[in-house]
């Protein structure tokens, strides 16, 4: 007899005599159940099984009892039923589903005669391993079973459903009213392992794969060998390439920092990612490469079962491993070089204009059973020069009846703890030591780490011999969306996941790491490294927009930027608004000036038709910026529509996005263009990118507050408080230095933007402004200096950059010397000493591929001229015996390098004031 389980998984603590609470199983997830045939239907308080299914639920030992009825499910399908839709299977049987608006009801099993049968099973009952209810076989028609047993002190409870000898047509079991009660922690679904056999390569598979990788080279670095060189100091030392194991049954992805190796026989899963730099394997146990869950049922993509041990893994082990029942099985590789991850224009000035190079390897998967016509792709990409990995997935629904792609897990890796203590919070445990990023982003904030949607450490149930006693070890990276995505895949069609990106790092030291994932955005989003000269006008008055732009010519600034409150409104498309506007845009391009606007997208009550509606209260309003216009209304259709005809017909080339796209989900049901919650965060993150796309496609500059710099964004900001503006000037000088000093340990200067307020910003008065310009003039050329010798651009905001002749000679100069050292001001920064208005503080810049190697900036915040002796790091400028260093202008001195690559110079710095130094 066939066996099947639904698994209920109850780990006991301590419980009380009597249940406080109950919960209907179809409260949990479900999407965890497996089920060899369809998908878990549920009506009411009824859930419907098809046999063979198996399930698990978690109760932490402190439930009482568990009660439901259990009865056969009778159907009267016929064959002449116009509506259903046929997925015939490989075993003469077939599949029926019903369309439902655009997607599918799964309604039964068919068999070899093309009829459903009238079923028959039986359903058993385990708790830890032991039975403890058997129903005998229940056939069609019989009277339903009450089920009604005690919970108490169980571990594990397992149900079986179970097909008899006549086979699994018919096999749909209903539970009426499934009800658990339980004491404190609520009951939790957790996955099914393995169930049966998985699927096997046919030997046609398995001969082309063989030929295939017969072509490739060789990889014959053994796993201890470390990286000989510093890839920050020579990257070009690195390059990608693809390569077979020894024993022909492994493919290697790898370049001179970073490999990761893929076992294809008997299918498809990661068995090693090297870092290189260290010497070390960071993965512990084999496991899938993710999962996706299409119409409610759960697969893997490729993946092996059976390692006996999870702490640590031997090659003889994988020998010995199986496939993943219900899992896509590899069939097909490919090689490709990689290729631009979005189209740039690149019409200005850039520190870095090339795309990242590299190799792709694509994987071809196909599914089983009844997704047999269903092909995924995973997609790995090595770069040359940077230690970075690339993975995304594609689904194509090559079947004649739609999908819908309810979630995936685009990652699923065991990875090597860096500790496990035997108690404690593991919220503090250390994880490890890698750098992961998604390009599907979005909280309204400023940082990746903030914005991050994808990345979780969980624990690994299956790792019973590590050392935390409550197993609460984060040790396996899940990288998956939030929620959703909920896609309708037609017949025919294609879907495309986010891209995530993988990078070790060799070093816990912070600068180091921060240099690691600065080169990361440089080489893969190299639209960053953009920084015009822009300030921020308050005025769309064509005359002040006139005369800005003759002064933004006259001091060497290259960019406009319409600011918040200029009157500039980039939703009017009026005739006369669009011809308005490209005048002065022509203006400006005829001076050599770009020009650009601002526009506020979130933060916006439009009605209670458009706005997001939150899901905890049905409502608008309590989101993450209060309320929020619904992207995919038709009012946020129609905003799009309005921003990208403006730009198209006036000509501007930048674009201030305000409050662009928080992350907010929706629970409207009534949005044109998304369903209902669970598609609402996919769906709107994709269409603010759609824009962000075309932007960077047609050279469209892109200041947003918010993390979209995979996506083609090239600015946010810093991470200031506006209110900070609103400070004493003399305040602000520190301010700006610390805010330099902070935000750039892992992001590149010239994708920051700070802020000088000329006129008033947030409150402060003629205390924090420094208009007049020309009264003001020692912080206004300080705040230049400050920013541009970071360099950071800043929101200079007010009616003028200048207003008397000293006033413009002074922004002049500041300019000339920020252009003459644009490179090198725009290269990697080491930080020396944190602002703290005591003593000196600095920074250095540094590139070993540059002409100067070096570039230190120190400043004195006190009233006395101050002489110091300070230890220049040099080490990551490339210079490894002498470095000739000149104090501005002057003569160049040589020095000799010390053992730890630094040299001492004495400095003197003016009272409240700065030198620079260029170290050649």
């Amino acid at each position: 007899m066939k066996k099947a389980v639904i698994l209920i998984c109850l780990l006991a603590c301590s419980m009380g005599s009597e249940a406080q609470e109950k919960i209907s199983l179809k409260n949990l997830d479900l999407s965890k159940v497996w089920q060899e045939y369809g998908t878990v239907i549920t009506e009411d308080d009824t859930i419907k099984l098809h046999a063979p299914s198996v399930a698990k639920i978690r109760l932490d030992g402190e439930a009482e009892r568990f009660q439901t009825q259990v009865g056969i499910f009778s159907t009267d399908i016929g064959n002449d039923d116009a509506s259903l839709l046929v997925q015939p299977l490989v075993d003469g049987t077939k599949l029926l589903f019903r369309k439902e608006g655009e997607g599918k009801r799964f309604l039964g099993l068919t068999g070899t005669d093309g009829n459903i049968g009238e079923g028959s099973v039986e359903v058993i009952l385990k708790a830890d391993g032991k039975e403890i209810y058997s129903s005998g076989v229940i056939r069609q028609g019989d009277a339903p079973k009450q089920i009604d047993v005690s919970l108490k002190d169980i571990r594990m409870l397992e149900m079986v459903v179970d097909p008899t000898a006549d086979g699994a047509s018919g096999d749909q079991v209903l539970l009426v009213s499934p009800v658990i009660g339980y004491q404190g922690k609520m009951p939790e679904m957790v996955d099914v392992q393995s169930v049966g056999e998985g699927p096997r390569q046919s030997e046609t598979v398995i001969a082309r794969l063989e030929q295939q990788i017969g072509k490739l080279p060789v990889w014959e670095s053994r796993l201890s060998d470390r990286t000989p060189f510093d890839w920050l100091l020579t990257p070009e030392k690195s390059e990608a390439g693809i390569y077979r194991s020894p024993d022909g049954k492994s493919l290697v992805i790898a370049n001179g920092m970073v490999a990761r190796t893929f076992r294809i026989f008997p299918n498809l899963a990661t068995t090693h990612l090297t870092n290189r730099m260290t010497g070390e394997s960071m993965i512990r146990a084999v496991s899938g490469e993710g999962f996706l869950q299409i119409d409610g049922k759960k697969w893997s993509i490729g993946g092996l079962a059976g390692q006996p041990e999870r702490a640590y893994l031997k090659e003889e082990w994988i020998d010995k491993m199986t496939t993943i029942p219900e899992s896509f099985l590899v069939e097909d590789f490919e090689i490709r070089s990689v290729g631009e991850t979005l189209p740039w224009a690149r019409n200005r000035w850039a520190l870095n204009k090339k795309s990242a190079t590299g190799k792709e390897l694509v994987f071809t998967l196909r599914g089983d059973k009844e997704l047999k016509d269903v092909v995924v792709k995973l997609c790995f990409a090595v770069y040359d020069e940077i230690p970075v990995i690339r993975k995304r997935m594609e689904v194509e629904n090559q079947s004649s009846v739609p999908l819908n792609i309810d979630a995936f897990k685009l990652e699923y890796l065991a990875f090597a703890e860096p500790e496990s203590p035997g108690d404690g919070n593991p919220d503090l445990f250390r994880l490890p030591n890698i750098h992961i990023e998604s390009d599907y982003a979005c909280k309204g904030t400023f940082t990746e780490r903030e914005t991050d949607i994808t990345e979780k450490w969980v624990m690994d149930p299956e790792y019973t011999s590590q050392r935390n006693y409550p197993m609460e070890t984060r040790c396996i990276l899940d990288v998956s969306p939030e929620m959703g995505p909920d896609q309708l895949l037609q017949a025919g069609e294609t879907f495309c996941t986010f891209n995530v990106y993988e990078m070790p790092f060799d070093s816990d030291d912070r600068e180091r790491k921060g240099l690691f994932t600065r080169r990361f955005y440089r080489a893969v989003a190299p639209w960053l490294t953009e920084n015009p000269i822009f300030m921020h006008l308050t005025s769309s008055d064509p005359e002040t927009v006139r005369r800005a732009v003759d002064q933004c010519a006259e001091t060497g600034y290259e960019m406009i930027i319409l600011s918040f409150g200029s009157g500039a409104n980039a939703e009017d498309i009026s005739e006369a608004n669009i011809a308005k506007f490209k005048g002065l845009v022509e203006y400006a391009r005829s001076k050599g000036i770009e020009m650009g606007c601002y526009s506020l997208l979130a933060s916006r009550w439009i009605s209670e038709e458009v706005d997001v509606i939150n899901p905890k209260t049905g409502k608008r309003g309590g989101m993450r910026f209060g309320s929020s216009p619904c992207l995919c209304s038709d009012w946020g259709y129609e905003y799009f529509s309005k921003i990208r005809t403006f730009f198209e017909k006036t000509g501007m080339t930048c674009f201030e996005h305000d409050g662009s796209y928080p992350g907010d989900v929706c629970a409207s049901t009534l949005h044109t263009h998304h369903k209902g919650l669970q598609d609402s965060q996919w769906n709107q993150f994709h269409k603010i990118t759609e824009l962000y796309h075309w932007m960077r496609e047609k050279g469209i500059y892109l200041n947003v507050p918010d993390f979209y710099f995979l996506n083609g964004s090239t600015k946010t900001s810093i991470g200031y408080r506006e209110t900070n503006w609103s400070l004493p000037r003399d305040r602000q000088l520190i301010h700006t230095r610390q805010l330099n000093y902070d935000c750039t340990w892992e992001r590149i200067p010239s994708s920051l933007w700070s802020f000088v307020p000329l006129v008033e910003y947030h409150g402060g008065g003629a205390a924090a402004t420094l208009e007049p310009l020309s009264e003001h003039l020692f912080e206004y050329k300080m705040l230049m200096v400050q920013n541009y010798g970071a360099g950071i651009q800043a929101c200079y905001r007010g009616p003028r950059l200048y207003d008397t002749p000293e006033t413009k000679a002074v922004v002049t100069d500041i300019i000339r010397w920020y252009k003459k050292y644009r490179n090198i001001l725009n290269s990697d920064i080491i930080h020396l000493r944190k602002p703290d208005a005591q003593d000196w503080d600095g920074i250095m810049h540094v590139n070993p591929q540059g002409k100067e190697k070096g570039f230190a900036l120190f400043f004195n915040p006190t009233d006395e001229v101050i002489t110091r002796k300070i230890d220049l790091p040099l080490y990551y400028t490339g210079l490894t015996e002498t470095a000739r260093i000149r104090e501005q202008e002057g003569s160049s001195v040589e020095y000799r390098l010390g053992r730890d690559y630094s040299v001492q110079v004495e400095v003197t710095i003016p009272a409240n004031g700065y030198t620079w130094y260029v170290i050649e």
